[in-house]
């Protein structure tokens, strides 16, 4: 029996996911609007992930037995809202649960009600509440933009003046004390009620070697991680994830897909720095490509309500690196329009490519390729990527020499 599956999204995060569920022999993958990686592993349809009418749509005339909603944006916007009203079984969040990510000051408020341990922040609505926030937590300043950023809405500066007119562009914003020590990603699935865990991952968020630079969308993660404590994982789920899931179903806005958890390992403890209401890119590439659990099943399984039931994530042997290339002037303004070689080695995963009208591949974002290289330690996946990016063309393109070099050589973390 062949599983249809419509993967909503047009990033490196759902050539991942496609490729992921493709390799599944029974499931048919359909991607939407997808980009030239997807076209690689499934079927692109021409349809804007944020119309939801147009996406459930196209989910009945598929007779898709899952729909996958990928960005932050669409669940915000209640695709996947749109998706459930067709009767058909939907992995991502409801638009009122995705609220999780698309406003900080709610994620805090759910924090508080569930007990989960974070960051002191301040919501300020005034450039007089912004500057005594800031006056009152001290450098380093933590600003966060309260809505969608697309990943470029924080900055963490010693400079009190640039963290003031980072904040003079937002229309509300999150001021928060600064969290000491290493950051670890964790996902986990969650059908509402019941939460399955991803092995922990570590992304680089800065641009520049030694994180240096503003802040991206992230630049490489790596899995799993050598230095973090034993049972952070099952501190975390009892801790943060559980409870925030708990809280959201008590609300009677139960979260059905993958909450992704942004910590920091301080001197105090485990903290959370923020949610995120989908997969995180680009630590999804490198996860999945290490997992072995067959992705339909699980997605599946925590669509229906059915995840207390499923066994815990299988997981390969080994360790996964992803290296992000990204486009000359990223993240600022990054160019458009490059042509790029290289980019159909395995394990290379799309995020802002397109087609010309010659039919060459072009850059068409600031972070155009995440590419993923595995071995049996660290070092060899990151021997392996850094190989991968070698043979890539990009004029203009960059990438960070350093993603998982501290881990690879000491064990410690990279942060």
């Amino acid at each position: 029996m062949t599983h249809t599956v419509l993967v909503i999204g047009s990033g490196g995060r759902e050539h991942a996911l496609a490729w992921a569920l493709g390799r599944d022999p029974e499931v048919a993958v359909h991607i939407a609007p997808g980009n030239p990686g997807t076209a690689a592993v499934g079927t692109n349809h021409p349809v804007d992930a944020m119309d939801g009418a147009a996406v459930a749509a196209l989910a009945v005339e598929l007779g898709a037995d899952l729909v996958v909603v990928g960005p932050e944006a669409p669940l915000v916007a209640g695709v996947a809202d749109d998706v459930r009203a067709k009767g058909i079984p939907v992995f991502g969040p409801s638009g009122a649960a995705a609220m999780l990510e698309g406003s900080k000051a709610f994620a805090k408020e759910i924090m508080e009600a569930a007990g989960v341990p974070t960051a002191d922040a301040r919501l300020c609505v005034s450039m007089d509440e912004v500057v005594a926030a800031l006056d009152e937590f001290g450098a380093p300043y933590v600003v966060k933009d309260d809505g969608l950023a697309a990943g470029k809405g924080v900055i963490v500066t010693d400079d009190r003046d640039a963290a003031i007119r980072h904040a003079a562009g937002c229309r509300r914003v999150i001021v928060e004390e600064y969290l000491d020590g290493p950051e670890v990603s964790l996902f986990a699935l969650s059908d509402g009620e019941h939460v399955l865990p991803f092995e922990p991952a570590q992304d680089f968020k800065r641009v520049g070697e030694g994180d240096t630079g503003p802040n991206t969308g992230g630049m490489g993660a790596y899995t799993p991680l050598p230095w973090a404590p034993e049972g952070l994982t099952a501190q975390v789920v009892r801790t943060v994830i559980q409870p925030t899931v708990d809280e959201l179903r008590r609300r009677g806005t139960p979260f059905v897909g993958l909450v992704y958890a942004g910590l920091a390992l301080t001197s105090r403890g485990v903290r959370v720095v923020e949610f995120n209401c989908r997969f995180g890119d680009p630590e999804t590439q490198p996860l999945l490509t290490r997992l072995q659990t067959p992705l339909y099943e699980v997605l599946y399984a925590a669509a229906t309500g059915s995840l207390g039931d499923h066994a815990p994530l299988e997981w390969g042997s080994g360790a996964a690196v992803g290296v992000v290339v990204a486009a000359q002037g990223y993240p600022a303004s990054p160019r458009k329009g490059d042509p790029i070689t290289g980019a159909d080695a395995e394990g290379v995963f799309h995020a802002g490519t397109a087609l010309d009208a010659s039919g060459q591949l072009v850059s068409a974002g600031g972070r155009v390729l995440t590419v993923v290289g595995t071995g049996t330690t660290l070092a060899e996946a990151r021997e392996a990527a850094y190989a991968k990016v070698a043979g890539i063309t990009l004029p203009g393109g960059f990438h960070r020499s350093d993603i998982a070099l501290a881990a690879s050589r000491t064990g410690r973390d990279d942060d």
